[in-house]
């Protein structure tokens, strides 16, 4: 067979992964907040994109008033309104001049004292209100500072130094306490290795252990600190309870921990009752006593997405406009810019600005409405929790929505990721409404993982001391109610929501009886 060159025309489909197509799914993953940075670069990048502000109210409108300091000139818009004021010249009557009397102008400082500027025989006012001078008139609006009023807050680094200068007793240990309280973590628990510190410094593991020891004298209780134990036995120790018996409860955390109050009795050498006493004292300690000092407040969750409740019965969803970036084009601009450029670098780079610039406002909109779209089609599928709460949650899959809105799965799942919904039971992330199904015992719909993980919930809770529910008892009753689960499952439930077991659940309602029977 011989071979040859031909040419062939062939006609066929390929999806390209443009940088401005990948740049346009990344914008899906993006909460609010992150693509409000990354607008605010475009911004800084791109001359032609310009942020949208909000738009004033038609009620109110700015007007331009002259600085009354300033002396009027010949040919200014307003020096032909009166005649021009000549500072040179000392006022004969400054009260006159006020147009009022002088307790209107200051009521809190009573009046002010006059004094003449060229100190002659310019009028003043004496007596008492003579002795109060104003310097009202050399503060202005841009010289205050309110964050220089504000107390910073005393974070636990500079807590413990400022105790460490009044305990150290030379300078040697108070080099030694400053490093020790580097390695203080913001729980308050002393992370360092001593003999690696040691070698560091030059000194005898003695030194630092005898550094380590003022410290866990400091305030608050319990600081310094190696482990929960020591932490523990501080705070004992510092309102004088502690004694052999506490010390060997402190010693079995891991029983306390499992309730199980019949071999802590046994290895501390005590009845039942003063081991419930001792327990109870342990809990009323804190375990984290750095976290007092300087802990950085938890931000809000921002919605992107408001759904409410209208009028007629129907869900209104809208996105959160406060938080969305909003640009434009300045068409204007590239229009007189372009005119001027005559280089061909310059020509392509503003047609490039322009490029990105329309692709991101193209992009910005394409965004919000597929947010609205997903979000629609979740609230209809979830009609039954907004109205009547997590009972009522149906399982929901990716597919179930893509097909119906007629995109794709990755597409609806990057939609959903980063995103959070205000509704009236409080806000969700959207990811929140995708659970998998467990089967009904009658052959009815199925139910959604997170309503039976709801409903073992609500079934622990309601448990007494004498009614602890075990796994196989849960599996009945929620087979009673049309929940086809095995026990496995219910187990695996019961410890995502941090649940322990029926028999450290016995235990603990055990204790709190006994607790509450000797207070």
């Amino acid at each position: 067979m011989a071979l040859s060159t031909r040419l062939e025309l062939r006609q066929g489909q390929q999806l390209v992964m443009t940088p401005q197509l990948q740049q346009a799914i990344r914008l899906l993953q993006l909460s609010n907040m992150e693509l409000s940075t990354f607008v605010d670069e475009e911004l800084e990048r791109n001359p032609l994109l310009e942020r949208k502000d909000q738009d004033a109210e038609p009620n109110q409108r700015t007007i331009d008033t002259p600085d009354p300091t300033e002396t009027a000139v010949p040919g200014s818009e307003w020096a032909d309104q009166g005649e021009a004021l000549d500072l040179s010249k000392p006022a004969t009557d400054p009260v006159a001049a006020l147009d009022t009397e002088i307790e209107n102008v200051c009521p809190d400082a009573a009046r002010t004292e006059l004094v003449n500027e060229g100190g002659g025989d310019g009028p003043m006012l004496g007596g008492q209100y003579g002795e109060a001078r104003s310097n009202a008139s050399s503060f202005s609006d841009d010289d205050a500072n309110l964050e220089a009023y504000l107390a910073s807050a005393v974070t636990l680094t500079d807590h413990l130094d400022s105790q460490l200068a009044l305990a150290a007793r030379s300078a040697r240990e108070l080099l030694i306490g400053r490093r020790l309280i580097d390695h203080i973590d913001d729980a308050g628990y002393f992370t360092g290795d001593i003999a690696l510190l040691a070698e560091q410094l030059g000194t005898r593991e003695s030194e630092i252990e005898s550094a380590l020891a003022i410290i866990q004298t400091f305030d608050p209780p319990g600081i310094g600190a190696r482990t929960l134990a020591e932490c523990l036995a501080l705070q004992l120790k510092d309102q004088n309870r502690y004694d052999p018996q506490i010390a060997a409860v402190l010693e079995r955390l891991d029983l306390v921990a499992a309730r199980n109050m019949q071999a802590l009795a046994k290895h501390a050498q005590c009845d039942l009752d003063d081991v419930s006493d001792m327990i109870g004292e342990i809990r009323r300690l804190d375990p984290k006593p750095g976290l007092r000092f300087g802990f950085a407040p938890l931000a809000p969750v921002v919605p992107d997405v408001f759904v409410r409740q209208g009028g007629d019965g129907a869900w209104l969803i809208e996105l959160n406009q406060e938080t969305l970036p909003r640009v434009l084009i300045n068409r204007s601009y590239f229009a007189r810019v372009s005119t001027s450029a005559t280089a061909v670098e310059d020509k392509s780079y503003l047609l490039e600005c322009l490029q990105t610039a329309n692709w991101l406002v193209k992009s910005l909109d394409q965004r919000a409405r597929t947010i609205l779209k997903v979000t629609e089609e979740i609230v209809r599928q979830q009609d039954g929790f907004l109205m009547h709460g997590v009972e009522h949650l149906r399982p929901l899959n990716l597919r179930t929505v893509a097909d119906a809105i007629q995109m794709h799965e990755s597409t609806v799942s990057r939609v959903t990721s980063n995103k959070y919904m205000a509704t009236p039971r409080g806000i969700f992330e959207l990811k929140y409404f995708f659970t998998s199904s467990i089967a009904s015992a009658s052959g009815e719909e199925a139910h959604s993982s997170e309503a039976v993980r709801h409903r073992i919930k609500l079934l622990v809770e309601a448990e007494t001391a004498r009614g602890v529910l075990s796994d196989d008892k849960i599996v009945e009753k929620l087979k009673t109610d049309g929940i086809d689960i095995a026990r496995r499952t219910v187990a695996k439930y019961r410890e995502s929501l941090r649940i322990p077991s029926s028999v450290q659940r016995r235990r603990e309602k055990q204790m709190n009886e006994r607790l509450v029977r000797t207070e």
